[in-house]
């Protein structure tokens, strides 16, 4: 089987995970992730690479997904940050550059108490969505994105 690239992107604020507001994001940063990942995928882990990035604008993050396209990127894991409940223009860039992918958060956004954190302009297309698992979210996404990607190989 080829290497399957996967490529964990991050949207707005994410880029200083582990000391931005660590009572609702923890403390932990995106560099304990390759180890969850291996530590899920066992043996498959050999088969996967991972390419993260984080932009903070709403272009960057569509300009990066349709960069992705180009690339031939088998999947990505999305954490689009408030751009998750706010962006039209990303979840129209999902629906058409038909990468799989899984929707991402930090915090249980359904347990938020900002009404607009519960809703997603980006769910309509994706494999799946995690949520509330802290750090280990985006391992939790690359596994089930992974193991989706094998199965249908």
């Amino acid at each position: 089987m080829a290497k399957l690239t996967i490529l964990v992107l991050n949207g707005p604020n994410l880029g200083h995970l582990g000391e931005r507001q660590p009572e609702i994001y923890g403390s932990q940063g995106m560099n304990c992730v390759p180890d969850q990942v291996n530590a899920l995928l066992g043996e498959d882990a050999k088969d996967v690479e991972l390419v993260f990035d984080q932009k903070n604008g709403e272009g960057e993050l569509i300009d990066r997904l349709e960069q992705a396209r180009e690339e031939g990127v088998d999947g990505v894991v999305f954490n689009a940050g408030a751009y998750t409940h706010t962006s039209l223009a990303l979840g129209d860039c999902l629906a058409w550059v038909k990468i799989p992918y899984v929707e991402i958060h930090i915090s249980n956004v359904w347990a938020r108490p900002e009404k607009i954190r519960h809703t997603s302009f980006i769910a309509l297309h994706a494999e799946g969505v995690i949520a509330g698992f802290g750090i280990e979210s985006y391992a939790l996404g690359v596994a089930a994105l992974v193991r989706k990607l094998m199965a249908g190989a």
